[in-house]
């Protein structure tokens, strides 16, 4: 079966990166968006890979346009706006579907792993997934879930 190490994404800088470099580490993986009424949760998520990224915790973050159209840009817009208004650090991804035909394999079996309000379907922006040491998904929060609220329940799983 497969497992989150096995995939393999496309940065912001268009280069394949495997997930596997992110094995042994816990992971907070979100579908992103730049101009969404949660677009600031950047914030908490950039302070969360502050805080607990030097104890083994990535963000890993994947921006989508499937939601009202809220990541209209491209890969470099997305990485200039992610710098300037909120100074990420943690790894950005290339723009993907995470619904539907086309969506990307992470987010399907992410989905798979964990349910949501509306089943296997990602409701909006900012839907988060944790991943623990191993690679297994052991929660799903919705768009509304403040990151700094999550910070307990990650920290408990470094």
């Amino acid at each position: 079966m497969a497992g989150v190490y096995d995939f393999t994404a496309k940065s912001l800088a268009g280069e394949d990166m495997a997930l596997k470099r992110f094995e042994g580490q816990v992971l907070l993986i979100a579908n992103t968006a730049s101009a969404c009424g949660f677009t600031p949760q950047y914030r908490g998520l950039e302070a969360l890979h502050q805080a607990l990224g030097p104890r083994g915790f990535s963000v890993l973050g994947f921006p989508c346009n499937q939601f009202g159209g809220q990541e209209p840009g491209d890969a470099k817009q997305i990485e200039e706006f992610c710098a300037s208004n909120y100074a990420i650090t943690f790894p950005m991804f290339a723009k993907i579907d995470v619904n539907g035909n086309n969506a990307h394999p992470l987010f399907n079996y992410l989905t798979n792993q964990k349910y949501g309000l509306l089943g296997r379907s990602i409701k909006w922006n900012f839907t988060k997934f944790l991943v623990d040491r191993s690679g297994k998904v052991v929660a799903r929060h919705a768009p509304t879930a403040k990151p700094e609220a999550l910070f307990r329940e990650i920290e408990a799983l470094l």
